[in-house]
């Protein structure tokens, strides 16, 4: 447990550094040809290392997870890293939602106090509504779609060999976004070949590796709120390279949030104790 919670902890790291690179590197007009680029070198290096793969579940996969990335990737052209990073987060508390209707998993007493901290943490973070823009109109239509992915990844999981679910995934999402590109630049510069050889590797075929294998030892809803350390990454690595700074607001927002990490890693212990003492309790009455 320890184990999966610490590899799906380094997972948030992973995606909190894209945000930034994201940011530096791309504008609109190359946003379909990097990722189209980003997913068939995950794609082919995935079928070389695991041959064996599952093209139903791996397809189904691709599609969600293509359109998520499609959206959130171009979205972040429109609005700042910090706050695409913080509506991301909204999967968060969309995420149980949809795990009780395609898994019906349901949440433990600490899972259900920390989905609405969590969403009042990443309202605080982006800066309320008011600021709401197009960019960040499509990032929540991929937050919704990176909600359906995780959850579908932990079901997935358990019903083939977790491996066998990356490199048609991958396929698919190249294909869908090579689809949007048409109106792209393919003249490439350096600075994106390099961010989808790491993205490709780091983002796409370790963070997916790391996914299919243990979130289903810890759940959706669990694994979502570890998913809350995305955000924070984000803001720390804009901050890093970018300037970005937080306001007092931002900041109680990115605490909260960091609380309900805390207490989710301790979830089951918590909610296991409460139990057994409501039930003690019963029994003296």
């Amino acid at each position: 447990m320890v184990k999966a919670f610490l590899n799906l902890i380094l997972v948030t790291l992973i995606w909190g550094s894209t945000f930034p690179i994201h940011k530096i590197v791309l504008t609109d007009a190359y946003t379909f040809p990097y990722l189209f680029v980003r997913f068939f070198i995950a794609c082919i290096l995935s079928f070389i290392i695991w041959r064996k793969q599952s093209f139903k579940y791996g397809a189904v996969l691709g599609i969600v997870l293509g359109i998520a990335h499609a959206l959130q990737t171009y979205g972040i052209n429109f609005t700042d890293a910090s706050k695409s990073g913080f509506i991301t987060s909204l999967y968060i508390p969309l995420t149980p939602i949809i795990s009780y209707l395609i898994e019906k998993e349901k949440p433990n007493i600490i899972q259900w106090l920390c989905f609405p901290l969590a969403l009042v943490g990443s309202y605080m973070l982006f800066g309320g509504i008011l600021g709401f823009n197009y960019g960040d109109f499509l990032t929540l239509l991929g937050a919704v779609l990176f909600a359906l992915h995780i959850v579908l990844i932990t079901k997935f999981s358990k019903i083939v060999k977790e491996t066998s679910l990356l490199a048609y995934q991958f396929l698919i999402a190249s294909i869908i976004n090579f689809s949007m590109s048409f109106n792209s630049n393919w003249y490439l510069p350096s600075s994106i070949w390099l961010t989808a050889f790491y993205t490709s590797i780091f983002a796409t075929i370790i963070v997916n590796f790391i996914q299919v294998k243990y979130q289903k030892v810890i759940g959706s809803n669990s694994t979502v709120l570890i998913f809350i350390g995305e955000p924070i990454f984000a803001s720390l690595f804009s901050f890093m390279f970018l300037g970005e700074r937080f306001s007092f607001i931002q900041i109680i927002g990115a605490s909260i949030m960091i609380l309900v990490i805390i207490m989710t890693s301790f979830s089951n212990k918590i909610d296991k104790f409460l139990r057994q003492k409501l039930k003690q309790k019963s029994i003296s009455i």
